[in-house]
């Protein structure tokens, strides 16, 4: 992510599809009405997955392979009707499992096809299959909801999810937002392939993540489908419906798509994303291919949206971004994110300076590649510039409220700086193509791209490290070794 100004958080958007795999068990016999399995091993699922900052987040006990979201949504009366068919596998005996959904209405849950209790409690859906779940089973979760989605309420990061615009509506956010308009298990260790079909009146543009499926129109109405098979975590999924200036192409034998909001002038937006594909060949030269399978953004209009977002293969861009010209650095930072924060994703929230730290760092590369400041200048520039603030707060432990600071984001890629400067360039360079490599389409902790540094440079790097991410108090300036 991209700040301008002050940040609005916008919630986790991970839709609901559960692993395909294994095989399904014989049905467990019941104890009377409540539908309990009758075997003392079922045991329900956790409502959250424990994360260090954001314990109530995503849910236990299953693993999720593939969501298929259908969704149609009306701007006139901000109705949005949907059915999300969420393919999974049991990690755990469960009796129940849960499902992240806010401000919907469920009508109807069906596990392998059989109707199965459900009770909404707040954002939780607690589901309660037929018959228990063996670990290991495979399962598949049908769900039907409708309702006037609306934005959550984060009460240490503000607000974020769907946000009704004034020619559609866009779905957006970190560290929450798919729940506003699927159901999901909604953090970023369950990543998940997605299948979109987006369904609105004919004449808007339903834009999505991934690899364009088509379109179809019947009835007043357009369907667009979008696929994202490479796994995704659930923040990084978006919808954005409105009226656009559509160009596409092909890189590389990947679809190139970008949608630039006709409220916005022409000009710095079209100019800015036009520089994708070059800024992603520059980017494969330091951190090795290209980790999704398209090309593109989205700008928008709505000034309600004061940042970027690295929404995968589509990242989307807020109107300020553009207000003075063309702005290629946004698209650097947004776009070294496919490698560092989507393909290599977080297993915990505390850990987000590995995406950050990279991004800004990368943007720095690209200034000194685009023959503007070197990358020590710019380094000598931000250590000399820095706030008190950002001294004191840890950028590898920065606490819920400190999640999208400056020191997060400057002084995570000055840790990034430092490191090159103790390993030396061979070393450093060859550590950020092999993190991205080792790590791609998986979940990683700081400890582990510090473990693999050291493997990599043949050097003991806490003196590094510590006093860059955890220190509370200005480190001493690097110098080369």
């Amino acid at each position: 992510m991209t700040r301008r100004g002050t940040r609005r958080a916008v919630g986790l958007l991970l839709t609901g599809a559960l692993l395909v795999g294994g095989c399904q068990s014989a049905p467990e016999r019941r104890d009377g009405p409540s539908g309990a399995p009758s075997s003392p091993d079922f045991r329900p699922g956790a409502a959250g997955i424990g994360d260090d900052y954001f314990p109530t987040y995503g849910n236990g006990g299953y693993d999720v392979d593939r969501y298929t979201v259908r969704v149609r949504y009306d701007p006139a009366d901000e109705r949005l009707t949907g059915a999300t068919t969420i393919e999974a596998t049991a990690v755990a005996d469960l009796s129940s499992f849960n499902l992240d959904l806010s401000g919907l209405t469920v009508s109807k849950v069906t596990v392998d096809g059989a109707d199965a209790r459900h009770q909404q409690e707040g954002s939780e859906l607690v589901v309660t299959p037929a018959a228990g779940l063996r670990t290991g089973t495979g399962f598949r979760t049908e769900v039907t909801y409708a309702g006037r989605p609306q934005p959550i309420e984060n009460e240490t990061l503000g607000e974020g999810g769907w946000l009704h615009t004034a020619d559609g509506a866009v779905a957006l956010g970190q560290p929450e937002s798919a729940s506003s308009w699927f159901p999901v298990n909604d953090h970023p260790s369950d990543k998940a392939t997605y299948d979109f079909e987006i369904t609105v009146p004919e004449g808007l543009t339903a834009v999505s993540n991934g690899v364009p499926q088509g379109r179809s129109s019947a009835d007043g109405w357009t369907t667009w489908k979008w696929a994202e098979r490479v796994p995704m975590a659930s923040y990084l999924s978006t919808v954005v419906i409105g009226r656009f200036r559509v160009s596409t192409g092909e890189h590389k034998g990947r679809p190139v798509y970008h949608a630039v909001s006709t409220g916005l002038p022409k000009g710095p937006a079209d100019e800015s994303m036009a520089a994708t594909v070059r800024v992603a060949d520059y980017l494969e030269t330091l951190f090795g291919p290209y980790p999704v399978q398209a090309y593109g953004g989205v700008a928008i209009a709505d000034p309600r949206i004061r940042y970027a977002l690295e929404t995968q293969s589509r990242p989307v861009y807020g109107p300020s971004f553009f207000a003075r010209g063309s702005n290629v650095e946004v698209v650097v930072h947004e776009l070294a994110h496919q490698w560092f924060g989507n393909s290599v994703a977080l297993t915990r929230w505390s850990d987000i300076w590995l995406n950050e730290g990279f991004a800004t760092y990368a943007e720095w590369l690209w200034k000194e590649h685009d023959g503007g400041p070197g990358v020590q200048q710019t380094f000598d520039a931000r250590y000399a510039e820095a706030s008190p603030q950002l001294w004191s707060t840890p950028p590898g432990r920065p606490g819920p409220e400190n999640l999208f600071s400056e020191s997060v984001y400057q002084r995570g890629a000055m840790t990034v700086h430092a490191l090159r400067l103790a390993v030396g360039d061979e070393a450093f360079f060859r550590i950020l193509r092999t993190w991205p490599a080792e790590k791609r389409d998986a979940n990683a902790t700081t400890d582990e791209f510090v473990a693999l540094a050291e493997r990599i440079s043949g050097k003991q790097l806490d003196d590094v490290f510590d006093p860059w991410l955890y220190g509370t108090r200005r480190p001493t300036h690097p110098q080369p070794r």
